[in-house]
């Protein structure tokens, strides 16, 4: 019978680039946070059990007050159970009917692509001293423009700039635009545009008046808007690239299709 050839147990290789790799980290976190350098010994002597000791009392605390932690944590539970939330502030709707937690379940539906809901919760929200609330207003108008009411949305700000004539919003002001083009009435859009281009914090308004201007035939100043557009974003930093990306990807469509 033919001797077995030895059995390597790799268990251990592994557990020592584990070990680094923690050490790494939280070496790094000490140097970056301006922690004492005696944690140093503790990690690099204490390996695993230093490393755990060290991301259990500096680094996990310092997570609770870290607001892109709490968002990338708040991802997580959105994308494991996306209606938590939303039954957490039902809950509390149901023991305290009052208009801040009306409008927290509000938003949150808005969150959810559930814009009728919403919209019927801003709607009640609207009564008493908050009968003209231009926040509410808004919520109100971006749930009717979720579910492609335009004519709805036009009326609803009005009412807001009726009402609150002195209110600004840049969010407003793209609805208010997207509403024109939505009821036919594109010269008026392009005028809002034209406004809107110049101080929107985004690319979204610039892109969508290229868009209404190759509509409305003006394919040379569509295409001026497009240029324009990828220039900008060049120079960008990474994260204003990933949060504009749809329209980024539109523009660059727009100039390759126009030549």
């Amino acid at each position: 019978m033919r001797p077995r050839a030895p059995q390597h147990d790799t268990r251990m290789p592994i557990l020592v680039i584990a070990s680094i790799a923690l050490q790494f980290f939280c070496l790094v976190h000490m140097a970056r946070s301006g922690r004492p350098y005696w944690w140093a010994f503790i990690i690099i002597i204490g390996s695993f059990l230093g490393s755990a000791v060290y991301i259990l009392t500096q680094v996990i605390p310092d997570l609770r007050y870290n607001v892109g932690a709490q968002r990338a944590v708040r991802r997580v539970q959105r994308a494991i159970d996306p209606e938590r939330e939303r039954r957490r502030i039902e809950a509390e709707l149901a023991v305290a009917d009052t208009v801040t937690n009306r409008l927290r379940l509000a938003r949150e539906c808005l969150e959810l692509g559930d814009p009728f809901n919403a919209e019927r919760l801003f709607e009640s929200s609207l009564t008493g001293m908050h009968a003209n609330e231009p926040d509410i207003l808004l919520g109100l108008a971006q749930a009717q423009d979720m579910r492609g009411d335009h004519v709805a949305v036009r009326a609803t700000l009005e009412r807001l700039i009726e009402a609150n004539p002195d209110y600004r919003s840049h969010d407003g002001h793209l609805l208010y635009a997207k509403a024109l083009e939505g009821c036919g009435e594109s010269e008026a859009a392009a005028k809002e545009y034209t406004v809107l281009a110049v101080g929107y914090p985004g690319e979204e308004a610039r892109v969508r008046y290229g868009q209404l201007l190759q509509r409305m035939g003006r394919e040379r100043e569509a295409q001026d808007f497009f240029r324009q557009t990828l220039a900008r974003v060049k120079v960008a930093p990474r994260h204003y690239r990933e949060s504009n990306r749809e329209w980024i990807e539109i523009a660059e469509r727009a100039v390759k299709g126009g030549g």
